[in-house]
């Protein structure tokens, strides 16, 4: 297949690009002129690079009509949660109306050039969207009420409700996902886990053993980003169009949990100290996220494969290899 990838310089992005690869895939990425493409500076050269940006839908329409993509995965987004709380009309800018002008991209090629180009289009939305619940709606099911706590959320229910339109009203072949917590190597987002393993390393590194943190009883169903892609890959050829899925992995954990093995890991764990940090403290917590997948699993033939366990040593072992010696 001719697979292309929206914001192929993202974490997720790139592990999908490598899981492409390894399956022989043909790799389309977009980029913006000034985005972060390290993470994929391993296989750049195996991908056709091709510039263009959500907010220019002229861009979008020469990206999509001059390769054709039988899939299109429409990963790009302002996905910095804590960013959208400064940037916020960007954030919602890029993940709705940037979503809006990519599937109005494909419509209108299919309209006005080529009637018969009917590509699979994988709109990634987001378990941010259901937002605060409580104890009695989990497992958080598709069918749960948007209550979307921040605006990247609010910009991914906009990117999700305009997919669900654009495929009843103009038969496009949308899946939209709802992947909940993926973490693993490549992340520069200071999310929980990232955060900590990388303090742990400094700390291995000299530093005072002190770990800030910020709210440690949420709670989360944990996956790795390598089972998230394969998951995606296996959706491109199995999943339903006009269906949404949630995705996510098999561990719940809350970040105090996750916090305590990952410090478990370490030689220096009976000196590390946990200290709270009011800033890195949410005014709206998404405190509850236990995921029922059994809908995805019956469409797609598919189950995570990486332990907690596994993922959190390797992103431990990744940030022992990347903080400043």
């Amino acid at each position: 297949m001719k697979i292309l990838i929206t914001g192929i310089g993202g974490f997720v992005a790139s592990h999908l690009a490598d899981h492409l690869l390894e399956n022989n895939e043909e790799v389309i990425g977009s980029y913006r002129w000034n985005e972060d493409l390290s993470r994929i500076k391993h296989c750049k050269d195996k991908i056709k690079m091709v510039p263009a940006d959500l907010l220019d839908l002229s861009s979008l329409i020469r990206l999509i009509a001059d390769n054709k993509p039988d899939v299109i995965s429409h990963l790009a987004a302002q996905s910095f949660v804590n960013d959208s709380f400064t940037n916020p009309l960007i954030t919602i800018q890029t993940n709705t109306i940037g979503t809006v002008n990519l599937l109005e991209a494909v419509r209108l090629i299919r309209e006005y050039i080529d009637e018969d180009y009917d590509p699979v289009i994988h709109v990634c939305s987001s378990s941010e969207v259901y937002g605060k619940v409580s104890k009695e709606e989990c497992p958080i099911t598709e069918g749960n009420e948007f209550r979307p706590g921040n605006p990247y959320a609010i910009g991914k229910v906009g990117a999700d409700v305009s997919a669900d339109f654009y495929g009843k009203y103009y038969g496009l072949k949308i899946i939209r996902t709802r992947m909940f917590t993926h973490c693993g190597l490549r992340r520069t987002m200071m999310s929980a886990e990232n955060s900590f393993a990388k303090q742990i390393a400094e700390i291995e590194n000299g530093k005072a053993p002190v770990i800030k943190h910020g709210n440690l009883n949420s709670t989360r169903t944990w996956a790795d980003v390598r089972d998230a892609v394969r998951a995606y890959y296996k959706m491109f050829k199995e999943g339903v169009p006009g269906e949404v899925y949630n995705i996510g992995g098999n561990t719940v954990k809350t970040i105090g949990e996750m916090l305590d093995y990952l410090i478990s890991l370490s030689p220096l764990r009976d000196n590390i100290i946990k200290e709270l940090d009011e800033s890195l403290v949410r005014k709206v917590d998404v405190d509850l996220q236990i995921v029922d997948t059994s809908k995805f699993e019956q469409d797609v033939d598919w189950k995570p494969e990486i332990s907690f366990e596994k993922l959190m040593l390797d992103l431990l072992n990744y940030w022992r290899k990347n903080v400043e010696k």
